[in-house]
Parts: structure tokens; C-alpha cells; sequence
């Protein structure tokens, strides 16, 4: 009986496999849905980003009857507090500007920044590339 009474209790192999088991899988579930909206997220901040540029270039062509040259002038002369980051890129400087098209009555005239799209050529939820947005 000495050997019985030393016995202590606890878990089996198999006990421990299978909670380890069940923890992996509800790991892996949580985790797909934490990367989903993480990346939803992310798309909304570049949709606002998006609106706000492109409303202060607006603006700027209201103000001073033409585009600004690139997104800088926006910030310094106060359309926009700083130059927002492209979440998709996480930098600032990845933005895509595209010109406007040539004046055929004045060709010469300095084309400014009318549109701006994200640098990365990525696919959104919605199947289309973020540059393209």
C-alpha cells in the first residue's frame, strides 16, 4: 500500500493533448478574425485619408483657382494639419499623384495635382487594387 498512497493526482497525456488541442483551434479561429477586421479597418482609415486629400485639393482649386503643384502646399498653407499616412504602406510618402490633364487653350500652364491614390498594389475586400481606389 506504500506504493498507492505516494501516488499523486493530476492529468494524463491525453487530457493535456486534447485541451492543448482545443486552445490551438479556438487560437487559429481568433486569430483570423483579429487579421479581417484589422485590414477592414485599415481600409476605412485610407478611404477617409482619400476623402480628406482630395477635398483639400478641391478646396485648394476653389481658393486659388488652380491644383497645387504636389500634396506639400496643402499642409503649408493650412488645408490640411499634417499630410496624412497611407495605412496600407504605413508611410507618407508612398501616395500616388496623378496631374491634371493639359489646358488646350493655355498648354502651357503648370499642371497641378488634381487626384491622389495609395501606393500600395494590393487587393482590397472588395477585390479591387488600393491604387485604383
Amino acid at each position: 500500500m506504500p506504493f498507492a498512497a505516494s501516488r499523486q493526482r493530476g492529468f494524463t497525456l491525453l487530457e493535456l493533448l486534447t485541451v492543448m488541442t482545443i486552445l490551438a483551434l479556438l487560437a487559429t479561429v481568433g486569430l483570423a478574425g483579429y487579421r479581417h477586421k484589422t485590414k477592414v479597418a485599415r481600409e476605412a482609415v485610407l478611404k477617409e485619408n482619400l476623402f480628406q486629400i482630395r477635398h483639400s485639393l478641391e478646396q485648394h482649386r476653389a481658393d486659388r483657382g488652380k491644383y497645387p503643384s504636389s500634396l506639400g502646399p496643402l499642409k503649408e498653407l493650412g488645408y490640411l494639419r499634417d499630410i496624412p499616412y497611407d495605412p496600407m504602406t504605413q508611410s507618407r510618402d508612398t501616395w500616388q499623384t496623378e496631374l491634371e490633364p493639359p489646358d488646350p487653350d493655355n498648354p502651357d500652364a503648370e499642371l497641378g495635382v488634381f487626384n491622389v491614390r495609395s501606393g500600395s498594389t494590393e487587393k482590397g475586400e472588395n477585390g479591387i487594387p488600393y491604387n485604383e481606389w
